[in-house]
């Protein structure tokens, strides 16, 4: 079938139904009335004569079809949408707008803040919403527009993913301020015979301090393994346990535990961070817009 003869608007249906998962819930979003989206549905059913959807109690749940056509749908409105808008003007005080920024917890404390503040001062009708999303998802997230950016470690991702380093941050150790062992300085004997916490949202695997370790062909013990920086920072202050993290986020994560925070004592490759988003919305005003104002947000900070 030609083109021409397809109602491009049938796709923004399509979307909205498969995101949402209800033709209520699409409707609200596209701000049309339900029997205009059924409409739009067996229209789309029709062209690809497939049910695209089927009821499932309260829930549509897509086909096979629809799920091996949603990525290329979205990247192709995504495009769209960059093609009619990269030459217009984005005024931030007029916008009204949600971004969607994928981000690591541990990164939340340090780039949300000033990131916040900066967006609230200069866009009234601009929200936000930071999000946690696979790293083997980012590249397809960001090429379909339902991830305008992301902030994360140094990743492997294809040439399509444009990339910006904004922040290098130190390992630093955490222990309880009345440690019987350790107190104001820490060598790396002291540290190797200690017990400790790995923080990590991963079931299992090394952590980067203990890849490292592993090249000096020590081995350190992991007494405990839990997914969070901050309730490793409470467990620090309740025992001898030591927990290695990043400086900036220790140092927010630790304000109310008052634990020691000491240099690693050993070399470690730093945590670099940095920003990514998608070739398609390199020259998009509003995308350009937003990442500036990310790095702002990490300038003068550690991570």
């Amino acid at each position: 079938m030609h083109l021409s003869r397809v109602d491009l608007n049938l796709f923004t249906v399509f979307v909205a139904i498969y995101t949402e998962g209800s033709v209520t819930r699409a409707s609200q979003q596209l701000n049309l009335t339900q029997p205009a989206i059924s409409h739009a549905l067996n229209r789309l059913r029709q062209l690809f004569n497939d049910p695209l959807f089927v009821r499932q109690g309260q829930m549509m749940v897509s086909t096979p079809l629809a799920r091996s056509i949603i990525e290329p749908v979205r990247q192709a409105l995504r495009g769209l949408e960059v093609t009619l808008t990269e030459n217009d003007k984005f005024d931030p005080a007029l916008a009204s707008k949600q971004f969607n920024l994928a981000l690591r917890d541990v990164l939340e404390s340090t780039a949300l803040p000033p990131l916040m503040e900066s967006i609230t001062r200069q866009a009234p009708q601009i929200n936000l919403a930071a999000i946690q999303v696979e790293r083997r998802e980012l590249v397809s997230e960001l090429a379909a527009g339902s991830l305008d950016l992301a902030i994360d470690m140094l990743l492997p991702l294809p040439n399509e993913i444009h990339r910006q380093m904004v922040v290098q941050g130190n390992t630093v150790v955490l222990a309880r301020r009345d440690h019987p062992v350790i107190q104001g300085e820490l060598d790396l004997d002291t540290y190797m015979q200690a017990e400790h916490i790995l923080a990590s949202s991963r079931r299992k695997g090394m952590g980067l301090e203990d890849f490292e370790l592993s090249r000096l062909g020590l081995q350190r013990r992991i007494r405990l393994r839990c997914q969070h920086y901050f309730a490793a920072c409470r467990v620090v202050s309740q025992t001898d346990l030591l927990l290695t993290m990043p400086e900036g986020y220790a140092r927010i994560a630790n304000e109310q535990f008052n634990n020691q925070i000491l240099p690693l004592p050993t070399a470690m490759p730093s945590w670099d961070v940095y920003l990514y988003w998608h070739q398609n919305v390199e020259n998009d005003p509003a995308n350009r817009w937003l990442r500036q104002q990310v790095i702002e947000a990490f300038q003068n900070q550690t991570v």
